[in-house]
């Protein structure tokens, strides 16, 4: 039943003392103004106390139809009041003839959708409640009721929710700490392993040169981007958020240096995303535009609610005019694929760049 099975038995609990209390009450009254009538009352009450514990119990029908129908008959036996009570129903301080056990389906609301739906719950039932009194004359209308039933349904509803939020939290904490413990399996492995080859290989082909050597420097770029990776811890496992240190480290080879904080960039999975994919298109532009032995730093960091990440090479700049001459000839990889790509996101990306000096692109997204 998880973390919602107390809550359920607490009602179960509530509902059968509830109606006991009810009859006790009918008791003490001599069965009021229409004893039969009110002891059927106490019967479906009685009833439906045994059904609703046995349907609330099973996960599967705590859904909308049970919640209705759990309503609709603690109403029906709240209506009945007047004809039960009859001229009794006008004595000071006389309950209704379901007593607290009219509270049953408030709290049943409360724990499933928290405490804006148990607020909703007391609202109805406290409406009818007060409408049953306003209808017999010299009664006095008396708040309490409504009031506690109110305050049971936010105090209720809000305790299950930070209930479920907790065990929410727990799970996902239990997934990270499994992942990374198979997380760290695996790269005891992959060390002992591929890690070991990879460096064998750079370092036969630096020492046989001509076409060897280009393969020893290619085995190098992937091992140090395997040690990148293995040694990334997961990212956030929040639904919809991703950890943006998780999508540059990949760009990590022996030319690029990705620099990154200790603690994670959470981001909209999707600002993430682009934001990563405007720092590849940068990095391809290196490449393209410096040679494949330009050398580029990525630093990314958190900032007053934002994200920061800088690209900077040692090529030979943009010179000025370049980038708007580019875009007039149809040629749109920083302004669309960088900078159209992040203000599509809400941020802002500043290429600063002067000729012999180096390029640097600044994208700023809001985090």
């Amino acid at each position: 039943m998880g973390i919602e099975g107390p809550f359920w038995r607490a009602i179960a609990v509530f509902r059968v003392a509830s109606l006991a209390y009810a009859a006790a009450l009918m008791v003490q009254h001599d069965g009021y103004a229409e004893p039969a009538l009110g002891w059927t009352v106490i019967g479906l009450m009685a009833l439906w106390t045994a059904a609703s514990i046995y349907a609330y119990s099973v996960e599967t029908l705590r859904r909308w139809p049970l919640l209705a129908i759990d309503m609709l008959v603690t109403l029906a036996c709240l209506l009945a009041t007047p004809d039960v009570q009859g001229d009794q129903q006008a004595g000071p301080g006389t309950m209704p003839v379901p007593a607290t056990w009219v509270a049953g389906p408030v709290l049943a609301w409360a724990v499933y959708g928290g405490r804006r739906l148990g607020a909703v719950a007391a609202a109805i039932v406290g409406a009818i409640d007060i409408w049953l009194r306003w209808q017999v004359p010299g009664v006095p209308i008396l708040l309490n009721g409504t009031v506690l039933l109110f305050l049971s349904g936010v105090v209720v509803g809000h305790v299950a929710r930070l209930a479920k939020q907790a065990e929410e939290r727990m799970q996902r904490a239990a997934e990270m700490e499994a992942a990374q413990r198979e997380r760290d399996r695996l790269a005891r492995g992959i060390h002992d392993s591929v890690l070991q080859v990879l460096a064998l290989v750079q370092r036969r082909g630096q020492e046989l040169g001509g076409e060897a050597a280009e393969l020893g420097r290619l085995a190098g770029e992937q091992e140090l981007a395997l040690r990148q990776l293995i040694a990334t811890r997961p990212q956030s496992m929040d639904e919809g958020s991703t950890d943006l240190r998780a999508l540059l480290l990949p760009y990590a080879t022996a030319r690029v240096t990705v620099s990154t904080p200790a603690t994670p960039l959470d981001l909209p999975a999707r600002v993430a995303a682009e934001t990563a994919a405007a720092v590849g298109a940068a990095l391809d532009n290196v490449r393209e535009h410096c040679g494949a032995d330009a050398r580029a730093w990525v630093l990314a960091e958190s900032g007053e609610g934002v994200v920061i990440v800088s690209i900077r090479d040692e090529g030979p700049g943009i010179p000025d005019g370049r980038l708007a001459e580019a875009a007039a000839q149809g040629r749109l990889g920083v302004a669309q694929s960088i900078v159209g790509r992040v203000a599509d996101l809400g941020g802002t990306a500043e290429v600063v760049s002067r000729a012999g000096e180096g390029t640097e692109i600044e994208i700023t997204v809001p985090a």
